[in-house]
């Protein structure tokens, strides 16, 4: 509570102002004015400041009196009540008989505001106790009660406004990213790891048992009957021994008993100690005999080098008649008659064969329906479809063990065109795991002919033309191998090496060449480490030489002292011209396409801005000389003239593009695989815009088609998935329309026609 009194003089007397404070502030203010001399209030009545006429409001135990002159610059404070002893009661009735003594004159209007202050007031009231009167805003909103009354809900969430919604995370098990619908709305606005712990916790309890601190909570027992009738003298005594010791020594056992075991350091301190016991030295010594020596000479000429193979020869000669002679002895048991191992291997052979033979049988009649299709079946509503044709689904290949490894390479045998090899292995860097190598043919589609299983994913395969029973394979770990088919291993009968220098990331492509001067075997390769490698088969050994390294041009910032650091380009595809031997084109992960030369290791002929992704095929057209076509991850597929830098036709297919690859009977027919399953077949002099073919040839959402390839010699082609399936489809008529007569030239109809132009190219 505050309370405030005036005291208005006259003119010539200055005005007071009498403060008089409570400590509850929130309490209302009560205000009175009276006029007095101020001679008689500074000297006359000095305690006439310190407190209050009326008894209804008892004086605060701390007052300050403050005076504030208008005239003169007076200025006082002090404390009215100093201290606790101060007799209250007698100072108020010393303070209210020198008030009645003290004459009052107040101005009119000063005294009609108390006359109104005080109206409902009682007699024995004061005016200043009355509660001040609330002013109400001119611009306060006027409400009813019943606006009064209104209840307003107001729901108060716990909510973090400031948590974002739109968090996204990677779903290694769907590998995608994957939005988060569970929100964080918890706010930590401050946090501190304490290190207390509950002494009744288990935890407490453990830390006490290893430092050896002994609990004193455990309670004395009552001793027996017996034994405390026994001990009462004892106890007497002892009491009234102890009772002198009590105030001294009591309170220091009890200190005692409770003293806590001093903590020690756990790392260098130990409670028990041990010696160890020196072993004794001890030397030993032993002797040997010197190994016996002996000293020969002898002389080596050609007749003796002879008689000494002459004498080798007769005693294998021996050993194999000893052997015989027991294996007839043997063989004259009637009871044990063993064929011999010639013999056997021979009739092995037969019966392979033979079988192979019924095996191919049963599948003509088990598929033949689809056999049937494949000779003679025409689609005849390709008459009616606008130029537009189909693909026929024929067989489906697959393999048990190759379920879960993609199709990473396709390739005919030149020789052969109903037999294909299918590598597989793993696009997945993260999920690596072996590969294999199968062989199947058209005739046996339920079982492959050859199979090979590695310890590497395959990446790429190529088989050549000259010899098509060798097969070369680039892997995931950087070798390049050679599959002969001719013998009857699993095992590669070549492979590189980190000696013989192989690639240190994946092998993406590989490619038979022609032979060197020397009639050795020769084969390229390109990899993720930048080198494309020549191979040569000298003596049953690879040997590597390095045709050009792959570089960014312009992209390898400056090191320290202005040293700009090498950067490497990663190369995913290449082809080799069909007419000039020395060209051939690279296509890299950064989109990129360099026109290189085998004569110029040191420097790119040209290089093309192709694509914004990874470049996953190029390939040079089988009669155009100056025309390649290239494909990639941007979904796009764009056909190049060599000698201008911007392609001439650009096609987007609205999904990731796996393969490309031009038909081996038309200029104009390329076929590409996509991502969602589908295989676009284009003609462009039938239509320069858009797909002829546009159809899906998997039947689940989530596979993905990887590699497509034309038979070289039917209408057919086969595509592969990221499941390990091969799918053999025929194109209709449509697709498959021969190039328009020139002028002077004779075009031949029919199969035979197509047979012979499917020859020139593959």
């Amino acid at each position: 509570m505050a309370i405030t009194r005036l005291w208005d003089l006259s003119a010539s007397i200055p005005s007071y102002t009498v403060l008089c404070r409570r400590g509850n502030l929130s309490q209302k203010k009560y205000e009175a004015k009276f006029s007095v001399p101020p001679t008689d209030i500074v000297q006359s009545h000095p305690d006439l400041i310190t407190c209050v006429k009326t008894g209804t409001i008892t004086p605060p135990p701390f007052v300050f009196a403050r005076f504030m002159a208008t005239k003169t610059n007076f200025r006082s404070e002090r404390p009215l009540y100093p201290s606790n002893e101060f007799n209250f009661r007698k100072q108020r009735a010393a303070t209210v008989q020198a008030l009645e003594t003290m004459p009052t004159r107040m101005p009119p209007v000063k005294a009609k505001m108390e006359e109104d202050d005080s109206t409902d007031l009682g007699d024995g009231a004061e005016e200043w106790s009355q509660p001040k009167a609330l002013t109400k805003p001119p611009d306060q909103l006027q409400l009813t009660e019943a606006e009064l009354k209104e209840e307003f809900t107001r729901i108060l969430t716990a909510n973090n406004p400031h948590a974002p919604q739109n968090i996204v995370r990677y779903s290694f098990k769907e590998r995608t990213y994957k939005p988060i619908s569970a929100v964080d709305q918890l706010a930590v606005h401050f946090s501190l790891d304490g290190n207390m712990l509950h002494k009744d916790s288990d935890e407490a309890r453990r830390q006490q048992a290893r430092i050896g601190v002994v609990e004193n909570s455990t309670r004395k027992e009552p001793a027996a009957p017996e034994a405390s009738e026994k001990n009462e003298g004892e106890e007497a005594r002892a009491d009234s021994s102890a009772a002198g010791e009590e105030g001294a020594g009591g309170e220091e056992m009890t200190t005692r008993s409770k003293k806590e075991r001093k903590l020690t350091n756990q790392f260098n301190y130990s409670e028990r100690a041990s010696q160890t016991f020196n072993n004794p030295l001890r030397e030993r010594a032993s002797q040997t005999e010197p190994p016996p020596r002996a000293t020969f000479s002898s002389t080596a000429n050609q007749w003796e080098i002879y008689d000494a193979y002459i004498q080798e020869l007769q005693k294998q000669e021996k050993l194999k008649e000893k052997q015989k002679t027991s294996i007839t002895k043997k063989d004259d048991d009637p009871r044990r008659k063993l064929p011999s191992a010639d013999s056997q291997s021979d009739d092995i052979g037969k019966v392979s064969k033979s079988s192979k033979i019924v095996e191919r049988m049963v599948n003509q009649n088990t598929f033949d329906d689809v056999t049937q299709d494949f000779k003679y079946f025409e689609d005849v509503s390709d008459e009616f479809r606008d130029q537009e044709g189909t693909l026929l689904p024929l067989w489906k290949f697959q393999y048990d063990k190759a379920k879960r490894l993609a199709v990473t390479a396709l390739c005919w045998n030149p020789k052969y065109p109903d037999l294909f090899a299918v590598g597989h292995g793993s696009y997945d860097f993260t999920n690596q795991h072996h590969g294999m190598l199968l062989l199947y043919s058209l005739k046996n589609p339920s079982f492959p002919e050859y199979i090979f299983n590695t310890e590497s994913g395959i990446m790429c395969l190529d088989i050549h033309r000259e010899h098509p029973y060798l097969l070369a394979v680039g892997f995931y770990d950087g070798n390049v191998a050679i599959y002969n088919l001719k013998t009857a291993t699993t095992h590669p009968n070549f492979m590189s090496s980190a000696k013989s220098g192989k690639h240190t990331n994946p092998v993406w492509q590989v490619k038979w060449q022609k032979d060197d001067m020397d009639k050795n075997l020769n084969l390229f390769s390109v990899s993720s480490d930048g080198r494309v490698v020549s191979w040569t088969l000298v003596k049953n050994e690879l040997f590597h030489t390095d045709v050009i390294r792959l570089s960014l041009e312009g992209s390898a910032p400056e090191g320290p002292e202005g040293a700009q650091p090498h950067a490497t380009g990663c190369g995913t595809s290449f082809d080799f011209h069909r007419q000039i031997d020395y060209l051939f084109l690279v296509g890299t992960e950064e989109g990129k396409i360099h026109k290189c030369s085998k004569a110029y290791s040191s420097q790119f002929l040209d290089t093309f801005d192709a694509h914004n992704m990874t470049v996953d095929a190029v390939r040079w057209n089988p009669f155009h000389p100056k025309v390649f076509i290239s494909c990639s991850s941007d979904w796009s597929v764009k056909i190049w003239e060599h000698n201008v830098k911007t392609p001439m036709f650009v096609f987007d297919l609205n999904a990731a593009v796996g393969d490309v690859a031009w038909a081996p009977y038309s200029s104009t027919i390329f076929a590409a695989v996509t991502t969602d399953g589908k295989v676009h077949v284009f003609d462009l002099s039938v239509n320069k815009y858009e797909a002829i073919c546009q159809q899906a040839v998997v039947s689940k959402k989530k596979m993905k088609l990887t590699h497509i390839e034309f038979n070289p010699l039917h209408p057919v082609l086969i595509v592969g998935d990221d499941r390990g399936h091969v799918i053999s489809l025929k194109l209709s008529p449509n697709l498959r329309k021969l190039p328009k007569e020139k002028k002077g030239q004779e075009v031949q109809k029919g199969p035979e026609g197509e047979v012979q132009v499917g020859r020139g190219g593959c």
